[in-house]
Order: structure tokens, then C-alpha cells, then sequence
């Protein structure tokens, strides 16, 4: 048996015209009074496999030479109920016809050639067993010649008709072969999406990518997508938290200059709802910020979509068209497809950039850790060293003439000597605190403030809640340990403090703070953060970037004669990292 997707449209139109053609063979013989006869029967039979003929076709069903068997059982049929009938005698003689109509649909004109000749003997034999008189044969005559004009006229309707039925089929298929390929085309798109987006960590490329296969996607003809009017850009954050072009199609150069807010309108929307929204054209003309992009002016429909995963915004993308109604569920659905994957490709393409720029980072600092060094020999050590070589030098010609000087001498170059010594302890111990590793960050804290009591006179008092440490890896632990130590350099440096204090303990839950303050000359922030660049000092700089490895929060509050506090946020969770950082932004 033989099953299609698709209707047998010839099938329907033979069963209903034997329906027809039944009913009106039934009205014939009631008409005559002769629906009681026994060659009724025939017709019973034929009703039965025309019912089993309407649920095949139903079913969309063939059974093998359907056609064949289909002609066959009519012509049957007919011929055995216009012999047993009388034959021109019954009311129902024009059965005769009902294998002209089946063999035409089926076989167009040569099958109405066979039945029109079968018809026309089974016709001949039947007037001639009855009677050879005038009047019969010019009956049989003249019913031959209906048969013949109405096999005719059935030939040529059938031929049209299978022709506007073929013609018909031949535009859908080419229609759904059509609408195939652009499914196709919509499905490679976004499998080259996929491949490409997973595939590079170029973030222009990335807003390229986006764009041009949500054309190719959406288009109608694939062959030639840059045809389409749909307008679309991409809109990206910037450090100014302003939204700016990051890639289009069919802006103008104008709007390729124009920076957003994204702070009312369908961009502030999509970005706090985190979900995308279709924009009719009455709700278009209320945007002022939309406004202010020239080629949207047109579209009577935008459709946008916020690039955003969890509190990290990275922009929206923007799709516009110049009629209403064209972003129908499946296009969205498509957009949607393609602005998921290019959030998770905005994110790897940050990531990447991110690793590159920690890389240049940590290659700075290390830089700067040994310019550092070599500052603090040169500073300290190194001229205490020179020191000491003159005045061993000077010694050696006071022995001669006051040996009594040349032991008071002898005596500074010793305490210089231990001085120098205590200072390049204490570099040793600041590049590399081995306590910290064995003992822990308080034990390593407390080492810092004797060291520097012992060796530049500096008074450090810590207070450190051990409760805070009580999970933390001993990463965040070292990265704690040279913030300190950075801060206590710097107010002993340029603060010139009596007293530094140093503090950790619990902020809110699953947040620490880290506190130094001091009480010496403090400094004007906001001047010094003007004319940092041209300082030759990084500390505020270490002090950032140091924050930033912990995922914290720095706050620096100073004030000339005031001192100086020093505040780092520190989450000890990557929930509590997303609070901070959300509630950071949100003020």
C-alpha cells in the first residue's frame, strides 16, 4: 500500500463524482420504479467500494494499480447493471458514463478511448440480443454517439483539468521546495553561527557575525539577502555606562555617531526586564532615544534584544522594518537564537580580552615590582652601603691620629650596618613572606608591623577577625597581605603617620572589610587622581589592581591634615561578588 503526505487530489475528485453519479442513479431508478429491483444490488456493491475508496483516500492511501483497479470495478459495474438492467429500457441506462469520467481523470484520453470502445460494445450486443429492428439500431446508434461526444468532452475536460491540477502541485512544491530551502538556509545560518561565534575570539568579528546571519536568516530570497530592507544594529556599553554603535546595517553615517543613555524608552526596558521586546510603530514615535537614530524613524515595527547574562549588561541588539507584522513568532524565535549566542560570544570575546589584558597586566606589574626594588636598594640599602664604604674609608685614617674617634666611628658604621641589614630583611620578607605561607595571614600581618617597628620606627597596629579567614584560599589571603603592606608603604612614605591601623572584619553577610587608616597629612583625592598620570608613583594603582584580583570594592577617603582611610569590600562568594558589584553600580 502506498502512503503521501500530500492529498491524492485525482483520487478525491473520482470518488466524488462517483458519489454523485450514485445519488443520481439511485434518483433515476425511484424515479422509474425500479429502485427495487435486483440489479440495485450492483449499486449497493458499488456504494461499498466507494465508502472503502473515501477512507483510502482519506488516509491519504493507495492500494497497489489503484487506478487500474479503480477503472476496472466501474466499468464492471456499469456494464453488468445496463445488461442486467434491460439496457436503454432502464431509467438508469446512463451509467454507462459514470468509466468515462473515472478513466479520463485516471488516464486522461487513452483510458477514455478504452472505455468509450468497451462501453460502446457491451451497448452493441446488448440492443442486438434484444432486437435488430429500425427504430433499435438508431437508438444504439445515436447512444454510441453520445458515448463518443461525451468521452470526448470528458477527454478534454480531464486533460485541462489534470493539467491545472499538475500545474497547481508544480508551484507548491516549487513553493515548499522554496520555503525548504530557506528553512535550510536559516538553519545553516545558524549552525555557521555556532561554528563561527565558537570559533573566534575577535569581538568585532563577533557583532559582524551576529548581524549578517540574522540577514541571511530572515531573508526572503537567500541568494541575495543584502536586498532585504530590515535595518539592525548592535548597541554596546561603554566605560561611561553610554550605549554606542558597535556594528549596523543600513544606518546612516550620522547614526553610526550617535550615543545613547539607555536610560528610558524600549533600550531601558529590554536591558532591566532582561527579556526582548517588539515595539509597534505608535510606541516607535514615543522613544525619544530611538528618535535619535535616523534610519528607525522609518520602521513601523523594532523588535530588541538585550545582550545580558546575569548583572552583566553588555548592550542590545536592534532589529527594524519598514512594515507591520513582519516579526512573527518564528522570526523572533530566530533573533532570539541568535542573540543568545551572541551574548555567550560577547562573553568568551571579553573573557579573552580580559585574560590578554590580565596578561599585559601582571607583565606591568612584575615591571613595576622590580623598578620597585631597584628604587628601594637604590633609596635605602645601596646608599647605606656607599655609606658605610666611606666611612670605613675615613676610619682607616683616623686610626693613626685619634684612635679614640676612630672607635665612635667604628661604632655608627656598626648600627648603620644592622640598619642596612634590618632593611633588606624587610624587602626580602615584603617580596616574599614565608610566614604567610606556614602561619597564615594574621601571624604574616602582625610579622609586617614588628618589622616595620623594628626597622623604620613605624608604629602599625592590626586587628584581624579570624573568623573571616576561616574559609578563605590562601590566594585571596596573600593578595589581603600585599594590600596592606602596599597602604602601610604608602602612608609611612608620603603620609609620614604617627600611627597606622589595620583592620579586618566581617562587613554584611559573606562580605569582609579590609580597613587602613592613618592619622598623618592626608592628601586631596580629587587633584591627585587628575594629575595621576604624570606621578611617578603607582601606589593607588597597586592598590586597584590588587582589589580587582579579589573581586572586591576600593574606597579612599582622605582629606589634607585628616589622614587617610583606606577601604576594601572583600566577597567571600560568588553571590556575594554579584551583590557588592550590583549595588556598586546601582548607586
Amino acid at each position: 500500500m502506498k502512503s503521501s503526505e500530500t492529498p491524492f487530489l485525482t483520487d478525491w475528485l473520482v470518488v466524488s463524482l462517483r458519489w454523485l453519479a450514485v445519488i443520481g442513479l439511485l434518483l433515476s431508478l425511484s424515479l422509474g420504479n425500479a429502485l427495487l429491483a435486483w440489479p440495485t444490488l450492483l449499486l449497493a456493491g458499488l456504494v461499498f467500494w466507494n465508502v472503502v475508496q473515501t477512507v483510502l483516500t482519506g488516509l491519504n492511501r493507495r492500494i497497489k494499480y489503484h487506478r487500474q483497479i479503480s477503472v476496472g470495478v466501474d466499468l464492471l459495474v456499469a456494464a453488468l447493471f445496463f445488461v442486467t438492467a434491460g439496457g436503454y429500457q432502464s431509467p438508469a441506462f446512463w451509467i454507462i458514463f459514470l468509466p468515462l469520467m473515472s478513466a479520463s481523470l485516471y488516464f486522461e484520453v487513452r483510458g477514455v478511448l478504452v472505455a468509450v470502445f468497451l462501453m460502446s460494445a457491451v451497448q452493441l450486443v446488448v440492443t442486438l440480443t434484444q432486437s435488430i429492428e429500425f427504430l433499435a439500431l438508431l437508438i444504439l446508434g445515436s447512444s454510441i454517439f453520445v458515448t463518443i461526444v461525451a468521452a470526448v468532452v470528458f477527454g478534454v475536460l480531464s486533460t485541462r483539468l489534470i493539467k491545472l491540477i499538475r500545474s497547481s502541485r508544480q508551484v507548491e512544491q516549487e513553493a515548499q521546495s522554496k520555503k525548504m530551502r530557506v528553512e535550510h538556509e536559516r538553519l545553516r545560518a545558524i549552525y555557521s553561527l555556532t561554528s563561527t561565534l565558537t570559533g573566534t575570539l575577535n569581538y568585532q568579528r563577533v557583532l559582524e557575525s551576529v548581524l549578517d546571519l540574522s540577514l541571511s536568516a530572515l531573508s526572503p530570497d537567500p541568494d541575495n539577502p543584502n536586498s532585504h530592507p530590515l535595518v539592525s544594529a548592535v548597541l554596546l556599553f561603554t566605560k561611561d555606562e553610554m550605549l554606542e554603535i558597535g556594528s549596523a546595517r543600513r544606518l546612516t553615517p550620522a547614526d553610526m555617531r550617535v550615543t545613547l543613555q539607555g536610560q528610558t524608552g524600549v533600550l531601558s526596558q529590554a536591558i532591566e526586564q532582561d527579556k526582548p521586546i517588539l515595539m509597534p510603530e505608535v510606541h516607535i514615535r514615543r522613544d525619544q532615544e530611538l528618535m535619535k537614530l535616523i534610519a528607525f524613524r522609518t520602521c513601523k515595527e523594532i523588535y530588541c534584544f538585550p545582550l545580558r547574562s546575569g548583572f552583566s549588561a553588555y548592550g542590545v541588539l536592534l532589529f527594524g522594518y519598514p512594515e507591520a507584522g513582519y516579526f512573527t513568532p518564528d522570526r523572533r524565535e530566530i533573533l532570539d537564537i541568535l542573540g543568545r549566542q551572541a551574548v555567550v560570544a560577547i562573553q568568551n570575546a571579553r573573557l579573552y580580552q580580559d585574560i590578554v589584558d590580565e596578561r599585559e597586566r601582571m607583565i606591568d606589574l612584575q615591571e613595576e615590582t622590580r623598578k620597585k626594588l631597584a628604587r628601594d636598594l637604590h633609596d635605602g640599602p645601596t646608599q647605606s652601603v656607599s655609606a658605610i664604604a666611606m666611612r670605613v674609608n675615613l676610619l682607616q685614617r683616623m686610626l693613626a691620629k685619634d684612635p679614640q674617634m676612630a672607635r665612635e666611628e667604628l661604632a655608627r658604621i656598626e648600627d648603620l650596618a644592622r640598619r642596612t641589614t634590618k632593611e633588606i630583611r624587610h624587602m626580602l620578607f615584603t617580596l616574599r613572606p614565608l610566614v604567610l605561607e606556614s602561619q597564615g595571614l594574621v601571624a604574616a600581618l602582625v610579622s609586617m608591623a614588628e618589622k616595620m617597628k623594628e626597622t623604620y620606627s613605624q608604629e602599625v597596629l592590626i586587628e584581624v577577625d579570624e573568623g573571616v579567614l576561616k574559609d578563605m584560599e590562601m590566594g585571596k589571603q596573600s593578595v589581603i597581605f600585599y594590600l596592606v603592606e602596599e597602604a602601610v608603604n604608602n602612608a609611612r612614605k608620603h603620609a609620614r603617620a604617627p600611627h597606622i591601623w589595620v583592620n579586618l572584619r566581617p562587613f554584611e553577610s559573606e562580605i569582609a572589610l579590609l580597613e587602613i587608616r592613618d592619622d598623618g597629612a592626608g592628601f586631596d583625592v580629587a587633584t591627585v587622581n587628575r594629575s595621576y598620570d604624570q606621578r611617578g608613583s603607582l601606589g593607588m594603582v597597586n592598590l586597584r589592581e590588587r582589589t580587582e584580583l579579589i573581586n572586591g570594592v576600593l574606597n579612599l577617603q582622605s582629606a589634607i591634615g585628616k589622614g587617610t582611610r583606606v577601604q576594601v569590600y572583600i566577597p567571600l562568594t560568588e553571590e556575594a561578588a554579584d551583590r557588592l558589584h550590583h549595588a556598586t553600580a546601582t548607586r
